[in-house]
């Protein structure tokens, strides 16, 4: 699937109650709920002895790629503008390593 594919399809599921402002922060505040959630599985695996739930990790990496995609969306951005302009950065902070 194309990031393009991706943002069209999770924006049909964007809450049409909220405005411009409402639409950012619940999606930035979003990715910081969802990415915590990720952490706790990772953390009770590495920390506590339990089994990496893997199914459950995806879910919550996906909740994590909706909310940073309408975050974005919400800020006039694109995954893939965001995708490319990170590579160039770690080119240019790492260019033995990035070819």
């Amino acid at each position: 699937m194309e990031f393009s594919e991706y943002e069209t399809a999770a924006a049909r599921t964007i809450n049409p109650a909220l405005d411009a402002n409402g639409r950012l922060i619940d999606a930035a505040a979003g990715l910081a709920e969802e990415a915590g959630e990720a952490l706790s599985l990772v953390r009770k695996h590495l920390y506590q002895g339990r089994e990496l739930d893997r199914e459950k990790l995806e879910k919550e990496l996906g909740d994590v790629l909706w909310c940073l995609a309408m975050t974005a969306k919400a800020a006039g951005l694109s995954l893939e503008s965001i995708a490319a302009a990170n590579v160039a950065k770690l080119a240019a902070r790492h260019p033995d390593r990035l070819r």
